[in-house]
């Protein structure tokens, strides 16, 4: 185990890190003009601010999605997850502020329980993450509609609903700070900081090659399962957001699994694990959102949205497949 934690980062992924992220800064960088020449007023920092808080929940399933993608393997439950915990919460709060903070604990506690189930299933049934996760998106979809009787009960407490969207007003030169973005804020930088750590590097060499980090002693099983926990907590965290800031109802997550997955691969990270770092899959998070929001305000139907995310992965992929089967 100390050969893996002190072996150096693959020179594959150093470059992902260091070349890899230009191209998406300059895209963004082009996205954020675009923007702004039909809205000027989109820097203006409190429209900034609100946008950044808006887009908090999709970049931390972005994270979470990447410590799956990563490590070699998929989560497509985390949108139905993100559905079900809104659902869930309100049934369980029905507008009584008392209940507001045992609940989120449930719902960080449920997060974390399905990725576990999710990562046991694959790694100790062998059953493909593809099939495991498609599996669990179901289960929670029917689940939820069976006990909720097909609508959704009870209602958020405004305490719930303050951490999508309250803020923290008047602050100098910022105007405000929404509280999804400091969330977004303190997450991130713990997600950095875990890729740095031992842990992060051997969730690399796993997703980069599982039967050489399995030689060298890492515990391929467990670190896989711990990414599968790791965006269960993440899900959780973004439906707490976004149940704050949209209320309940039953299409609080709808293709959230497919955004995040989006905005991993637009981050450069590899769908077959091994390569790609946390800080571009967030930073793909943010640029689908703002090519969003340039569509938003040219008055381009939302309907294109699947379309887009669709070319946005296979136009990736090509890419990203011909840069290093050349090399």
């Amino acid at each position: 185990m100390q050969l893996l934690q002190r072996r150096p980062l693959p020179p594959q992924l150093t470059r992902v890190r260091l070349g890899g992220l230009l191209p998406l800064l300059v895209i963004l960088a082009v996205l954020l003009v675009l923007v702004t020449v039909r809205q000027p007023d989109f820097l203006a920092p409190a429209s900034l601010m609100s946008f950044l808080g808006r887009s908090a929940p999709i970049i931390l399933l972005a994270a979470g999605q990447y410590f799956v993608i990563v490590s070699g393997e998929f989560d497509l439950s985390v949108g139905s997850l993100v559905t079900a915990q809104v659902v869930v919460a309100a049934r369980l709060i029905d507008s009584d502020p008392s209940r507001t903070w045992p609940v989120v604990l449930v719902m960080l506690a449920g997060g974390v329980l399905v990725g576990l189930v999710n990562g046991l299933i694959t790694t100790r049934l062998r059953v493909p993450s593809f099939i495991t996760t498609l599996g669990m998106f179901l289960i929670l979809v029917g689940a939820v509609y069976l006990w909720s009787n097909g609508a959704p009960k009870g209602g958020l407490s405004e305490e719930f609903r303050r951490f999508g969207r309250r803020a923290f007003e008047d602050v100098p030169v910022l105007d405000r700070i929404p509280y999804a973005l400091l969330v977004l804020l303190v997450l991130a930088t713990l997600a950095v900081l875990l890729m740095r750590s031992d842990f992060g590097r051997v969730l690399v060499a796993v997703g980069d090659n599982p039967r050489t980090a399995e030689l060298s002693g890492a515990r391929v099983r467990r670190t896989r399962t711990i990414a599968f926990m790791l965006s269960g907590l993440a899900a959780a965290i973004a439906a707490i957001l976004i149940g704050g800031y949209s209320g309940v109802s039953f299409q609080a997550g709808a293709g959230l699994e497919f955004g995040a997955i989006t905005a991993v691969v637009l981050g450069g990270v590899a769908l077959g694990g091994g390569r790609g770092s946390v800080v571009g899959a967030m930073l793909g998070a943010l640029t689908l959102e703002l090519l969003f929001t340039l569509m938003n305000f040219y008055g381009v139907s939302g309907a294109l949205r699947p379309t887009v995310q669709g070319a946005i992965i296979l136009f990736a992929v090509a890419v990203s497949t011909r840069r290093f089967t050349s090399r």
